[in-house]
């Protein structure tokens, strides 16, 4: 990434101030970043990155994080005011993030995620979209979460890899999986784009 594309991507992390709303939670829950670590699998260094707007979570991360925290990734994108029913996002309503990262292997993950339904409160599914990078077979990141995904490509060819399976998905497939299975995503000859939908348990 260019440096002047670093600052704006900084720039836009800083804006969604997802950082201090993971800090603020953190604190109001009386944990330390070393007990948010144990309770994620995930590194202080990469966690205080988070915090200081310094890295955009992916969105496996995102909810490694909230479930330790207590609540659903939704309570990050939305206002404590919203409660409705019925929400509509508008697409130049999206809250989007764009992977930013200097942390080990988290450098590698590639791709650009908007939410799609934030202002719901208390909602079961999580819907995004995500732009997929092509990268190295080397590259790949491998992620997992309690709960469910559902992927549906809109655009490009979408690798799916995990331990025992290897699926091409092109425009138009879809596939459901359990999401605690270690899995990996990247896009194939290009940058591909995808409609997923997680649900999280409580």
């Amino acid at each position: 990434m260019s440096p002047k594309n670093e600052n704006k991507v900084k720039e836009e992390v800083a804006a969604l101030n997802l950082g201090n709303k993971i800090r603020n939670l953190r604190k109001q829950r009386a944990l330390t970043l070393q007990e948010v670590s144990n309770l994620t699998g995930l590194s202080k260094p990469l966690l205080s990155q988070i915090e200081n707007n310094l890295a955009a979570p992916p969105i496996a991360t995102l909810i490694k994080i909230s479930t330790a925290l207590g609540v659903k990734i939704s309570h990050f994108f939305r206002d404590h005011n919203m409660e409705d029913r019925i929400v509509v996002v508008r697409k130049n309503q999206r809250y989007s993030v764009k992977k930013l990262f200097h942390h080990k292997n988290e450098s590698r993950i590639g791709y650009r995620w908007e939410s799609l339904a934030y202002p719901m409160v208390g909602k079961h599914m999580e819907p995004f979209v995500v732009e997929i990078e092509p990268r190295d077979e080397k590259d790949l990141l491998f992620n997992d979460h309690l709960g469910e995904e559902f992927h549906f490509v809109l655009e490009g060819i979408v690798e799916f890899k995990s331990a025992e399976q290897l699926h091409h998905l092109e425009k138009g497939d879809s596939i459901y999986f359990d999401s605690s299975i270690p899995h990996a995503l990247r896009g194939i000859g290009g940058v591909a784009k995808s409609l997923i939908v997680i649900f999280a348990p409580k």
